[in-house]
């Protein structure tokens, strides 16, 4: 435990805990968002949690519940299991308290996360597919070696933490109607969600989650903690088979509807924040910003946390590449044609003349046991989006090629 038995969110417990935070966090001042409010008919802000120093909100709720924690409890040492952002943020503040922490992460996690955990000087250990896994193992571990747990969301402390998110929220825009936040295990929604209606009652708040792992909505559904039998999602960050069943009730009181968003929505919107704000965010954290089209309301003031802002590379790669198909900035179409000379220049004619520029050209003569009948080209083009793409299209249908499109794989 800490220095309480319980500590419950109240009022001055959040207050306590946003005086605690600002030793540790960056000011992440509302920002307005001209292009999503055009899009969406709404005022949409975006509090940016991804430019913390430790790149995500869980530097506020793991700072905060060490605080509270004696020096005897401290001392022991410190383990905790995190699909990455909660690890940082632990492993941050015990560097801060000169204490040693072991982190227990997915064999999945992103070596981002993973790099950045050690850095801090936190021992990591690489277990189980999911974060489920990972915290089994973790509280083996605090069993076995005596170590004191920080639980990433199942905790009521932690909670309090995350919810000076909305205490700062609250501050800057009072009259703010709708805060959108990212549900993994319900620690930020708890908190977030907790202060909103103890400060304004009226405003909504709506929790997001991935549609491959939305265990909260699950579980508000069934009206108890349910687990799912499996997640599959990009959002590694909100990838939680089972919720919170401390911070459960506090969401079932306080958050006013959860929405579920598939992983090909988060991939748009993460070339859209890029575009249009320079910013960096990963998976999780856009899931409130593709959730800013399920509204069903114009004219309200709409606050989306960016939870965090840790991808590696190769994910980055991936999810622009995914990104640039779905807009039909790049496609590749197969055609057959006769294997005889000439016949790619009349190709390339009609795709220059068309504006298509050219990133791979694949020519197989062995789709046809007669090579004099035909020979398949595998072309990989960049448009200027999906009317364009089509219009290139139709042109090669229109010279007899009858083109087949498919969807390009690997980085180009």
């Amino acid at each position: 435990m800490g220095k309480e038995e319980k500590i419950m969110m109240t009022l001055e417990k959040f207050e306590e805990a946003s005086e605690k935070v600002k030793e540790v966090v960056l000011s992440t001042n509302l920002i307005y968002s001209e292009y999503f409010s055009d899009k969406t008919g709404n005022k949409v802000y975006f509090k940016p949690e991804n430019m913390q120093y430790t790149g995500a909100y869980k530097v506020r709720g793991a700072y905060y519940k060490i605080s509270t924690l004696t020096d005897e409890e401290r001392k022991k040492g410190l383990i905790t299991a995190s699909a990455g952002n909660h690890a940082q943020g632990v492993a941050y503040a015990a560097k801060i308290y000169g204490v040693p922490a072991t982190i227990v992460m997915p064999t999945t996690t992103p070596l981002i996360k993973v790099n950045r955990t050690k850095g801090y000087g936190a021992r990591v250990i690489l277990y189980g597919n999911v974060y489920d896994e990972s915290c089994q193992y973790a509280l083996k571990l605090a069993k076995e070696q005596g170590l004191t747990f920080v639980h990433p969301f199942n905790d009521e402390t932690v909670a309090t933490g995350q919810g000076t998110i909305a205490m700062e929220i609250f501050k800057e825009l009072p009259t703010v109607d709708i805060i959108l936040v990212p549900i993994g295990g319900g620690g930020l929604a708890a908190g977030v969600s907790t202060l909103v209606k103890l400060l304004n009652p009226k405003i909504k708040v709506i929790g997001v989650e991935p549609s491959g792992a939305s265990c909260m909505k699950a579980s508000i559904e069934a009206g108890k903690v349910v687990t799912l039998p499996g997640v599959d999602t990009i959002a590694d960050g909100t990838a939680v088979k089972t919720p919170g069943d401390v911070v459960f009730p506090y969401i079932q009181k306080n958050v006013d509807e959860i929405i579920a968003v598939d992983d090909q929505e988060l991939i748009v919107n993460f070339l859209d924040i890029m575009e249009n704000h320079k910013m960096l965010v990963e998976n999780s954290g856009l899931l409130t910003v593709a959730a800013l089209s399920h509204l069903g309301c114009k004219k309200k003031k709409v606050v989306s946390i960016l939870s965090g802002g840790n991808m590696d590379i190769i994910t980055l790669s991936s999810v622009v590449q995914h990104g640039l198909i779905q807009r039909g900035r790049v496609f590749t179409v197969s055609i057959l044609l006769p294997d005889r000379p000439g016949e790619l220049e009349k190709v390339a004619g009609v795709l220059a003349q068309m504006q298509g520029n050219v990133i791979r050209l694949e020519h197989n003569q062995f789709v046809s046991i007669n090579r004099n009948a035909e020979v398949e080209l595998r072309i990989t083009l960049e448009a200027f989006g999906q009317e364009h793409k089509k219009d290139i299209i139709e042109s090669l249908r229109k010279k007899g090629y009858a083109p087949r499109e498919e969807s390009p794989t690997g980085i180009y």
